[in-house]
């Protein structure tokens, strides 16, 4: 007779699945990472260098009849739609031009989450920054019209300060778009001037030598709607809708488009 014996069944503890990492942190990496890099930084530095340079050049060189706020939000502007698209490009594909795509997709695996992270991060600079441009601004018309001994005028009320710091906020989606879409920093800065000036050259030529263009044509050019929104004149909802327009055509179908394309990309 044989006697059976029985190992004792041995239990492996299942081990605990770890939170998510929560989105303000995701943020938190992505404003300091765009701090890290040398031209991330200077970008950035160069904002408030270029805000004071715009500033004291309308005080030297703007009649002393034509120093009002409205006049140093303007030498602010030029700048700002320079530099903040190529922050939004940079944000994005620094990814892929550092080579760090596969530890940030490896700690979060969701795509769409990293990517809205950047987007959020990249809003936030863009007001930040167009807050500072416009404080400088306001120390400017104030030293400016006592050094031209004339009155300070604020012609330059909320409405018309939203409508700048939006246009600011489409050139930096513009980019962003452009940044998901080529995931290259060189393509998407080439990108991003030629759908500035060539791009909108063009379709401002065809409506001179088309007239049927020319009704056309705010439907279609965003770096208008851009010009509009910086002068302070979408006040009509044509103009609005026109604003959606070219917002619907040149960010958000190029965006659905790129977003679908880089969750299919392959990360190196």
């Amino acid at each position: 007779m044989t006697t059976q014996t029985t190992s004792p069944t041995v239990t492996t503890p299942r081990r605990a699945v770890p939170p998510p990492i929560p989105t303000h942190r995701i943020v938190a990496v992505e404003l300091r990472k765009m701090f890290d890099t040398r031209s991330g930084f200077w970008l950035l530095v160069s904002i408030g260098v270029l805000s004071v340079v715009a500033t004291v050049a309308a005080i030297v060189f703007a009649p002393d009849s034509t120093l009002t706020y409205e006049t140093f939000s303007r030498a602010l502007g030029f700048p700002m739609t320079l530099i903040l698209p190529m922050i939004a490009i940079l944000a994005v594909t620094s990814e892929w031009s550092q080579r760090s795509g596969l530890t940030t997709f490896t700690l979060v695996p969701s795509r769409g989450r990293v990517i809205g992270a950047k987007a959020l991060a990249a809003t936030l600079v863009g007001i930040v920054s167009m807050l500072v441009a416009l404080t400088i601004g306001a120390v400017g018309n104030v030293i400016g019209s006592a050094l031209a001994g004339v009155d300070t005028v604020w012609n330059v009320g909320p409405s018309y300060a939203a409508q700048i710091v939006l246009g600011n906020l489409m050139g930096m989606a513009i980019g962003f778009t452009l940044g998901v879409t080529l995931r290259s920093s060189a393509a998407a800065i080439v990108g991003y001037f030629v759908l500035s000036f060539v791009l909108s050259g063009i379709l401002l030529l065809l409506a001179q030598v088309r007239e049927g263009f020319t009704d056309l044509q705010p439907w279609l050019d965003w770096n208008q709607s851009q010009v509009v929104l910086f002068e302070g004149g979408t006040s009509s909802a044509q103009e609005w809708a026109q604003l959606g327009a070219t917002t619907t055509l040149w960010i958000v179908v190029p965006l659905v488009v790129g977003l679908v394309l880089l969750r299919r990309s392959e990360v190196k």
